[in-house]
């Protein structure tokens, strides 16, 4: 217990440090250029305490259970005694059709985590209250997170296959750019936030793990030159899935027009 709050406190220390800047350009702003008090200054306050504290401790879980757990899975995995039945069994080459329950892991495991992520739910309930409830919170949600659920299955593939990632990256934005033109222009921006929320405090440590327990498993296969990369699958295809999402809206609401 005393090893526990020993490296909670050099977290904390830690954690200070790196939120300091932030605290001093924002004071630093309000006196000396806007030059007016802070309203509520003790709320306020009060509320960088409590972003020091759970920035401590989610960090202190990030080493204590999110990375271990995304190592171990992956690990666990790809055993050759998990994916053949037996070590008797274990062919000369391995293929990669082999890992498919990584892949039906590492998809379910980007579905669930962008569902969980806050930072997502803040941006969907504000483009439902902006767009006076056209864009549907829950709607954006599934059509980001099937997106994620895709681009990590997608990501863990390319390193079981070992196949360079900028061509995924080029032909990803490829399509992109694309489906800019032909889509709803209401959504294009909202699309591109999408990918970015989607790479915050839930999915990257979970995603990250999975990707180094990986790398480091398969054969043939380095911890530093393929176990990343797999952030910027989840960050890429949830655009491609939001706007294929409003060109599907879009399509639908012109053909039920249509039909009356």
């Amino acid at each position: 217990m005393s090893e526990f709050f020993l490296q909670l406190l050099t977290v904390t220390m830690n954690t200070v440090f790196d939120v300091l800047p932030i605290v001093l350009i924002i004071f630093g702003f309000q006196f000396l250029v806007i030059r007016q008090p802070v309203p509520h200054l003790k709320s306020v306050l009060l509320g960088f305490v409590y972003v020091l504290l759970g920035l401590s401790f989610f960090l202190v879980g990030l080493k204590q259970a999110l990375f271990p757990i995304g190592e171990l899975m992956a690990k666990q995995l790809t055993d050759p005694a998990f994916i053949y039945g037996s070590l008797d069994n274990i062919p000369e080459i391995f293929r990669w059709s082999d890992y498919k329950w990584v892949y039906i892991f590492a998809a379910s495991i980007g579905f669930s985590t962008t569902i969980a992520e806050p930072s997502l739910l803040a941006v969907a309930i504000k483009a439902h209250e902006v767009s006076a409830g056209s864009i549907s919170v829950w709607g954006l949600r599934v059509a980001v997170a099937i997106g994620v659920a895709f681009g990590i299955a997608l990501g863990t593939y390319r390193i079981v296959s070992g196949t360079p990632l900028h061509y995924y990256i080029i032909v990803g934005y490829v399509i992109v750019i694309m489906q800019t033109f032909f889509a709803p222009k209401m959504i294009v921006a909202l699309a591109y936030d999408s990918g970015g929320v989607t790479t915050s405090t839930v999915t990257v440590p979970l995603v990250t793990a999975l990707g180094l327990g990986l790398a480091s498993t398969v054969p043939g296969r380095s911890a530093l030159l393929d176990g990343f990369g797999l952030i910027a699958f989840a960050s890429l295809f949830p655009i491609i899935s939001v706007m294929a999402y409003a060109q599907l809206s879009h399509w639908r609401g012109l053909r039920n027009r249509k039909k009356n």
